[in-house]
């Protein structure tokens, strides 16, 4: 289910995406200063694979694309139903980043008859995961949180549910929130959660209505789930293995080093979740299979790493003839092991909500 380029939807959309060629991690050789490091001075993108010793996000991850420009959805005002079976768990579905785009996301919810038209929960027993990251980069990451624990509600009551994992922009959240300009031991400089929330998307209208409660829901997510045979995680990085030998292990260790409320070693958690590309090229299936070994299942699902970039279609040359990335469904890869969901909402791409096992 690979996807290639498309027809960008407008000219004036693809002439925003061109204008951001930011790699999907950047090499940090000092203290960030916005006006001696520009972001346009990375590494081509096929050589971001292997992350240097001291790698750190402290520069902009990824392309943002203001709300003007988002990609309109159509919404069909008759949701088709999520099939139901005759007795046992209901179907699975799986969501990928999200970003704030609240809109896009009740449409691909409705278009896969989750949830109707006022947006409440009409799927019955279907089970539904988030993959992690619901803020920074478009206009409403609250209003998302917001839903999401709703819809939670709202699916328990009715045989259902509704879950999601921990993403790295949940850490770094919690992280500005928290400990704001408080210099962390980044491994590259001088380095501050509050000025990697603001370059990497940070919404100032998500901060202001933070609360306490989306705070503790945050904290409380899991890293790691396994269902149906489907290994749930939100980043393509082997650095889940660095926080236990199971399931329980690696979602008690990120809890208590959030609950701990150190700012060095909450920085490095997020550090090591904001690494990705782990299964894609040579050795990729190896590094899939290391984390099926461990922690169970016979495929990974995650977000995190746009569908675009693990397809090379953007931030190169082959982007100059102006057609924007156009991805219609999740992007199977590393031997058929790995089941990549993140559409690329922030770069006018798609937001993916997929009913598992895939028919491939």
């Amino acid at each position: 289910m690979t996807q290639g380029a498309g027809q960008g939807p407008e000219a004036e959309r693809t002439a925003t995406l061109r204008d951001f060629r930011v790699p999907a991690y950047v090499h940090e050789t000092g203290p960030y200063d916005q006006n001696t490091h520009p972001g346009n001075v990375v590494p081509p993108l096929e050589d971001a694979v292997e992350h240097p010793e001291g790698y750190t996000p402290t520069q902009r991850d990824l392309p943002v694309i203001q709300r003007g420009d988002t990609l309109q959805v159509p919404v069909d005002p008759a949701p088709a139903p999520a099939p139901q079976p005759s007795a046992g768990p209901g179907p699975l579905f799986v969501v990928g980043d999200v970003h704030g785009y609240l809109d896009e996301l009740l449409a691909a919810l409705r278009e896969k008859g989750l949830v109707d038209t006022a947006g409440n929960w009409c799927a019955g027993t279907a089970r539904l995961w988030f993959l992690g990251d619901f803020t920074d980069r478009g206009p409403d990451g609250i209003g998302v949180i917001d839903l999401v624990m709703r819809l939670s509600a709202e699916a328990a009551a009715a045989g259902g549910y509704c879950k999601a994992l921990m993403g790295n922009h949940e850490l770094l959240l919690l992280g500005a929130k928290r400990f704001g300009d408080t210099p962390v031991n980044s491994g590259a400089g001088t380095a501050t959660f509050q000025a990697a929330w603001l370059l990497n998307g940070g919404q100032k209208n998500d901060m202001d209505r933070l609360q306490d409660h989306h705070l503790q829901w945050m904290a409380r997510l899991d890293a790691v789930e396994e269902v149906d045979g489907h290994l749930l995680v939100h980043s393509d990085t082997t650095a889940y293995l660095d926080y236990g030998d199971s399931i329980e292990a690696v979602n008690d260790t990120v809890r208590e080093t959030i609950t701990r409320n150190d700012a060095d070693e909450v920085w490095d958690l997020f550090r090591k979740f904001t690494k990705r590309f782990s299964f894609r090229d040579e050795g990729g299936a190896d590094a899939v299979r290391s984390l099926l070994d461990t922690y169970g299942g016979t495929r990974i699902v995650h977000g995190h790493s746009p569908i675009p970039y693990l397809l090379g279609e953007v931030g190169s040359e082959e982007d100059e003839d102006g057609d924007g990335p156009h991805v219609e469904g999740p992007h199977v890869y590393a031997d058929g092991l790995a089941i990549a969901m993140d559409g690329g909402v922030t770069m006018a791409g798609k937001l993916l909500v997929q009913q598992l096992p895939l028919d491939d």
